[in-house]
């Protein structure tokens, strides 16, 4: 079996957060920079931010989300609201000795770095948002707002709500799932008319029926491939799915931050061929309003959903810049 190009001088730990344990991949030493993963990967999402951002200066480290990997995983639904993301990035930053840190998020990391920013900005002083743009929250409970979305079919976060349904469909075939998955977000794989259609369930059948096939994304070797799998393989797919399933009591549980303004010194970086930029236009349209403390926003041409690997290089020098604008205001 072909195996990933090993990443040398990383360290892998676990640290106690308050119901549990998180897992994290440490490299570095400096700043401390957070990288947060989103849905389906883990740690490894950010194999190549890791080197990049040591050799930088910076401490690097990735952590797998509560619900991957080999952080753990409760059986309570609830076990997974957004308050208990929040709490878990504090205490990792705790066990690692510092007292703040820069978060950077992908995908579902995006909203957990941005309402920890908002929760505990004594803890984080800056966040990047990576592929879904800052929203602030609404009156609108999110399950009512994705079943709008769907209209006769259903919309994929609606799909994942009743547990054991998705897992039904993607555990079978993990590997397979996640090929096809990966590759009908990715700028090089994708329909050419963007293929929006699989995020959308016709009565009766699956999300992955309007998968891409066939085709292998770039940036994915098949050892790339093998580490996710593996991954999900061994643990299942609920405890991802269970950030889905805690939507309308995120709602509930923070409406004290109904239109909250993100006011820490800030970063976007999108794939231009990427559902979450095109869909959320009016979202990356108010950052002046929403995002008082942006210091830039980019959206890369050509790129898809999984931006800082299909476009490693220039992730990481956006990255590294803004990083340093942090410490050096006049760059």
């Amino acid at each position: 079996m072909p195996q990933p190009a090993p990443l040398p001088d990383v360290t892998h730990r676990l640290v106690d957060v308050p119901d549990g344990r998180i897992h994290l991949v440490e490299q570095g030493s400096g700043p401390l920079v957070l990288l947060l993963h989103g849905f389906p990967e883990s740690w490894y999402a950010w194999r190549h931010q890791l080197p990049a951002l040591a050799a930088a200066g910076y401490r690097a480290v990735a952590i797998d989300v509560r619900g991957y990997g080999r952080s753990s995983k409760p059986a309570d639904v609830a076990g997974y609201r957004m308050a208990a993301h929040v709490a878990d990035n504090v205490a990792v930053v705790h066990a690692l000795g510092e007292r703040t840190a820069t978060l950077v998020g992908h995908d579902v990391g995006s909203p957990i770095a941005a309402d920890t920013a908002l929760l505990r900005p004594d803890v984080c002083t800056a966040v990047a948002l990576l592929g879904v743009p800052y929203a602030p929250r609404n009156g609108h409970r999110p399950t009512e707002a994705f079943a709008a979305i769907g209209g006769d079919e259903e919309f994929y976060v609606s799909y994942f709500q009743e547990p054991g349904r998705a897992e039904a469909e993607i555990e079978p075939d993990v590997r397979g799932w996640l090929a096809g998955f990966y590759a009908s977000l990715s700028g090089d794989t994708m329909p050419a008319d963007g293929g929006h259609g699989h995020f959308f369930v016709p009565g009766g059948g699956r999300m992955s029926d309007r998968f891409v096939r066939g085709a292998v994304p770039s940036w994915l070797t098949e050892a790339d491939l093998d580490v996710y799998a593996e991954e999900f393989e061994r643990t299942g797919l609920t405890g991802a799915l269970n950030r889905y399933r805690n939507a309308d009591r995120d709602w509930a549980d923070l409406s004290a931050l109904d239109g909250a303004l993100l006011t820490q010194p800030a970063l976007f970086i999108g794939g231009a061929l990427d559902a979450s930029t095109t869909w959320m236009a009016d979202a990356i349209d108010a950052f002046p309003a929403t995002l008082p403390g942006l210091v830039s926003s980019h959206l890369i041409d050509g790129c898809g959903h999984w931006l800082q690997q299909e476009r490693p290089d220039e992730v990481n020098r956006l990255l590294v810049d803004w990083l340093r604008s942090l410490l050096d205001p006049a760059r």
